[in-house]
């Protein structure tokens, strides 16, 4: 967990110090070094504050965007240290600021993103006979967040120890702060003191009865399988995961968030699953074939339909898990209440390995895998864009994904290495996330390639950051799937024998909409064009969009 306890004015708060001075050094102290929002009069003091503490604040068109730019930071910098980072900072003006920011507070909730959320309001006086855009930011915010506090004079360095605390512990998530203007301008004698250090779920081991449990039946497996999510790299378990899964021949599936937690080429790595008919037809039937399942900080929130009650309620499962889980998807037979690299670490201590899998199942389901989701025969479509920008580009770039029928084949397709190496809302899994996740993770890993992967309907949706993307002079791809419909939704309304009504759309030229928004754009209609454009985007000094036209159902029988 990064809190850096012993920076500036520890102990101190110099003269002059306001409410938004304390609250701004604070999240200093924390690490955060970036935050994003949309400026109103009520949170003036806090932007000027952020600024003055060495946080640089970005203007963006939405808060919707702010919210996923922070998130992509997150990802940047916990890539880089191998475990949790600061959280990111979101900044949203009283009244349409907060609701605008409704959508990715609520995506940080579900897809364990820690946030820290701080709003302008009026003061309570105020409030009670001025009602214009006023109204009750914690009432409407609490169901979606870890915690909410209102700002009190006296109380606000205990207030940001407890909001950054509660953001990163356990399962990480969103934390309100809502901030009077009186208290954000007004002056403090509070004293800045470090930050009290957190307990990780690293810190926790398995002990007791249910661990020894645990190793019999691992012990006596020979047809393990593992299945790990966004737990296991949210604690940095990437690392533990691999060497254990090699060590004891266990094949790895992943939640599409948990790509890469262990090498996408290794020859035990299944891929990631939980929206994929094709996938599950060949990843659930070896899970109901194992004599031992392994759930390593496996969260089923980002799983779909096929994966509740995905075996039998008294099949042989243990669940390593330092959060305690209440979703009701799956029985577990033996719990660890621990962190995945100490579990692992547990279970296998003095165990040496043996053949498992023996009948070369796992050989096939890759191969099968991979059959499903090649190239199309033709040479063109949207398998054949993944294929080929995952060919052209270096190993070492970060893919995001939009919410849309080219999400689910796309993480079928691009493989990654490392965890976060591919990022996507896949929890809330909404819309025109994309773009703005990999505008963060360029901002904060500058030297690292960044592909957006977006349907036409969702780059409209938060068309306005391309503008940002312009200002902030970040050399992303974009590579857009034309196809002139809500494709997935089209899918379900034909298999439902339903009519064909609101999914379809007219066409939008969007390289010319690339080049009056400071970027370079064009389309493309071939696998060569692609590779040719995408390795001119790797040198290029502005963002490029590459609009590759696919057709209405080119996802027909994908996925």
């Amino acid at each position: 967990m990064t809190r850096d306890a012993g920076t500036r004015d520890a102990g101190t708060t110099g003269a002059g110090t306001t409410g938004a001075g304390l609250i701004a050094e604070k999240l200093r102290q924390a690490g955060c070094r970036h935050a994003f929002g949309i400026p109103g009069g009520e949170v003036l003091a806090l932007m000027d504050a952020l600024e003055n503490a060495g946080i640089a604040f970005h203007l963006v068109k939405h808060e919707n965007a702010g919210g996923f730019m922070a998130e992509g930071v997150w990802h940047a910098e916990a890539r880089a240290s191998g475990a949790t980072a600061a959280p990111g900072v979101l900044l949203a003006t009283l009244g349409p600021g907060v609701a605008n920011a409704v959508n990715v507070v609520a995506n940080a909730w579900q897809d364990r993103v820690p946030l820290i959320f701080l709003t302008g309001c009026v003061d309570a006086s105020e409030a009670e006979t001025y009602t214009h855009q006023v109204f009750d930011h914690q009432q409407l915010l609490r169901p979606i967040v870890k915690a909410s506090f209102r700002a009190s004079p006296g109380a606000l360095s205990a207030m940001m120890d407890k909001a950054v605390g509660i953001a990163l512990d356990g399962q990480p998530g969103p934390v309100h702060v809502d901030v009077p203007i009186s208290v954000a301008e007004g002056a403090t004698e509070e004293v800045l003191r470090p930050l009290p250090a957190g307990l990780t779920p690293a810190d926790l081991t398995p002990a007791g009865p249910a661990l020894e449990a645990a190793r019999a039946l691992f012990a006596s497996a020979k047809r393990p399988i593992a299945i790990a999510g966004v737990d296991a790299v949210n604690e940095g378990a990437g690392e533990a995961v691999a060497a254990f899964c090699r060590a004891h021949g266990v094949p790895l599936v992943t939640t599409y968030k948990g790509k890469g937690l262990m090498d996408e080429a290794d020859p035990l790595a299944l891929g990631g699953a939980g929206l994929s008919p094709r996938a599950d037809a060949h990843l659930l039937p070896l899970f109901k074939a194992s004599d031992c399942i392994l759930a390593l900080g496996y969260d089923p929130i980002e799983m779909r339909i096929n994966w509740r009650d995905p075996w039998s309620h008294d099949a042989p499962v243990i669940e390593i898990a330092a959060t305690p889980r209440a979703h009701g998807m799956h029985g577990v037979r033996h719990l660890l209440a621990s962190g995945v690299a100490a579990g692992l670490d547990a279970l296998a201590d003095g165990l040496s390995p043996t053949a498992t899998w023996e009948g070369g199942e796992i050989a096939d389901a890759r191969a099968v895998l991979a059959a499903q989701f090649a190239p199309e025969p033709e040479g063109w479509g949207p398998a054949s864009v993944f294929h080929t920008l995952r060919e052209v580009l270096p190993a070492e770039t970060v893919a995001t994904a939009d919410s849309g029928a080219h999400r689910i084949l796309v993480s079928q397709i691009w493989h990654t290495a490392v965890p976060r190496g591919m990022l996507q809302s896949s929890a809330l899994c909404t819309m025109a996330c994309a773009l703005p996740l990999g505008m963060g993770q360029k901002l904060a890993d500058p030297d690292r390639p960044v592909v957006v992967f977006v349907g036409d309907a969702g780059l409209e949706m938060g068309l306005g950051e391309l503008a940002t993307l312009r200002d902030m002079r970040l050399p992303v791809i974009v590579c857009v799937l034309v196809d002139e419909s809500l494709a997935l939704i089209e899918l379900k309304q034909r298999a439902g024998q339903r009519a064909n009504v609101g999914v379809d759309f007219e066409g939008t030229d969007f390289p010319a909409l690339a080049r009056a928004m400071g970027g370079h754009g064009l389309w493309v209609d071939d696998a060569e064009t692609l590779k040719r454009e995408a390795q001119a985007a790797l040198s290029r000094d502005t963002y490029t969009l590459l609009a590759c036209r696919i057709g209405r159902r080119a996802y027909d029988g994908k996925f």
